[in-house]
């Protein structure tokens, strides 16, 4: 009988310690859960945060630009207009405007990682609405900065390219496609008897690029 009462008192016991096992091991799962959600929230606001900041120098050197152009009326102007911000060196050589996705951002006259950060950017081909074919490249942040949206566009869309002389000239879109990323030979073709401009930025589904071609009409 003692035999029999003591096992039973053994097995209420060692469901008592399992009880208690699983409790704190579900309590440690649920504060990593938490811990994880959390880190993850605050490292998707930090990566909102930079985007934005980015954004905002953009805009300040758009704004820079369009006062620039404003005094630089009847005058023999640079076509290169340099800014610094946070002493970093911006040159801007233009403004691309695209009133179907109410995009407006300046165009960096070089490319690298840095600057492509904080807008588009020329990396082939003339200034902003000679003749030939100017490639201006932007991340796509997949949401509606930069050229996010640009895969939107249908043929006869307009865009539109200032330069620093003041020039506003109307492009439309001739071409919407797809090349691999080592297929750049398609995208920096030129035509020399016309104002092209060539845009692109990544899929990123799919690491492929994103081409869009449009062409002036005179």
């Amino acid at each position: 009988m003692n035999q029999i009462l003591n096992s039973n008192e053994s097995e209420e016991k060692n469901s008592s310690i399992n009880k208690e096992i699983k409790k704190r091991f579900f309590t440690m799962q649920f504060s990593i859960s938490i811990l994880l959600i959390t880190a993850t929230i605050s490292i998707y606001i930090f990566y909102l945060y930079n985007i934005n900041k980015k954004e905002n120098v953009s805009k300040k050197l758009a704004n820079n630009y369009n006062i620039s152009k404003l005094y630089s009326e009847n005058q023999n102007y640079s076509s290169i207009n340099t800014y610094i911000d946070n002493g970093i060196e911006y040159s801007v050589i233009g403004l691309i405007e695209i009133p179907k996705l109410n995009l407006n951002y300046p165009i960096l006259s070089k490319i690298n990682d840095n600057l492509l950060k904080i807008a588009p950017c020329k990396f082939y081909g003339p200034m902003p609405n000679e003749y030939g074919n100017l490639c201006i490249a932007g991340h796509n942040y997949d949401n509606y900065k930069f050229f996010s949206k640009l895969y939107t566009l249908n043929i006869n869309d307009e865009i539109l390219i200032h330069d620093m002389k003041g020039n506003i000239i109307k492009y439309f879109v001739t071409d919407n496609f797809e090349v691999k990323e080592n297929e750049f030979d398609k995208v920096i073709t030129s035509n020399n008897s016309i104002r092209q401009i060539t845009l692109v930025t990544c899929n990123n589904s799919n690491s492929n690029r994103i081409i869009i071609k449009a062409k002036s009409e005179s």
